[in-house]
């Protein structure tokens, strides 16, 4: 069932901000609004979820990890350019 959504007082320099966003993706106000309150949802609902599973032991640190892709990542770059 479908239900009229009304905001008030809503700040000037948002609704510019929101009518400028859908404009440039091609959609309505209201399919962008409704499309933003749906991600909204699902980040919380994703949120939640991540709280209630415990840490996870990858076996090393999270920024060993990091640095051995970005070595990679910048072989594969100098790769390139030779």
């Amino acid at each position: 069932m479908a239900m009229l959504l009304q905001a008030g007082s809503v700040v000037e320099a948002l609704c510019r901000r929101i009518l400028s966003c859908a404009r440039r993706r091609g959609r309505t106000v209201r399919d962008f609004v409704i499309d933003a309150a749906a991600r909204e949802i699902r980040r919380d609902g994703f949120e939640a979820r991540m709280a209630r599973r415990g840490p996870v032991d990858l076996g090393r640190s999270a920024a060993q990890t990091l640095e051995e892709v970005r070595s990679e990542r910048e072989q594969e770059i100098e790769r390139r350019l030779a």
